[in-house]
């Protein structure tokens, strides 16, 4: 995606939007890291949260935005793979997964450091958890990774098991609403939720 420019009458601002930016869902985003120029771009989101999945602290600049939002970040530490047989984490993804699932965290920014392999597999487990099958998964992994795809993240996605994610959110009510599938979203009675993890920013 490239410049987006919003005009009125007296001004013109140049919103940039994150390298891999897309819209994942309704009130879900998906990006590489975002860079001080994609602040005012991410403000015209009215994000309530961020899903970081890199183990690398938070730099300094991005919290102060954050901060000044009143946006939450959750950071779930994956360590970037170089060597293609080591797999992303089970348990962590299906932590990450339970904060993306919670819509009182809508809208929410999904990014690691490209916005595609830790990011991808993430996606790629919520859309098995919205039942979409195996092959529209793979396509929408390998849209964003490109070249780099990795078979360890292929086979994760394909082994993942989206019951377990609906085994821990028991007391959950899973209801669709909107005006078709670009439209769906997730809605849960807050009662007995389990609290998320939340980074201190």
């Amino acid at each position: 995606m490239g410049l987006i420019i919003l005009q009125d009458q007296e001004n013109e601002a140049i919103l940039i939007p994150p390298s891999n930016f897309s819209m994942v869902e309704d009130s879900i985003f998906r990006s590489g890291f975002p860079q001080p120029s994609n602040f005012a771009f991410l403000e015209s989101l009215n994000l309530r949260s961020i899903i970081y999945l890199c183990p690398e602290p938070y730099p300094q600049e991005n919290l102060e935005f954050l901060r000044s939002r009143n946006i939450k970040l959750f950071q779930f530490g994956i360590e970037g793979k170089t060597e293609t047989s080591i797999s992303i984490p089970k348990d962590t993804i299906m932590e990450a997964l339970k904060v993306l699932v919670d819509v009182r965290n809508h809208p929410v920014l999904i990014h690691c450091k490209r916005g595609k392999h830790r990011t991808g597999c993430l996606v790629g487990c919520l859309r098995k958890f919205q039942n979409w099958c195996l092959s529209s998964v793979f396509e929408e992994y390998q849209r964003f990774a490109g070249a780099k795809s990795r078979v360890t993240d292929m086979t994760f996605l394909e082994t993942f098991d989206a019951m377990r994610l609906r085994q821990c959110l028991y007391s959950i009510i899973y209801q669709y609403q909107g005006f078709g599938s670009n439209k769906r979203r997730l809605l849960y009675r807050e009662e007995n939720m389990q609290k998320p993890r939340v980074t201190s920013i």
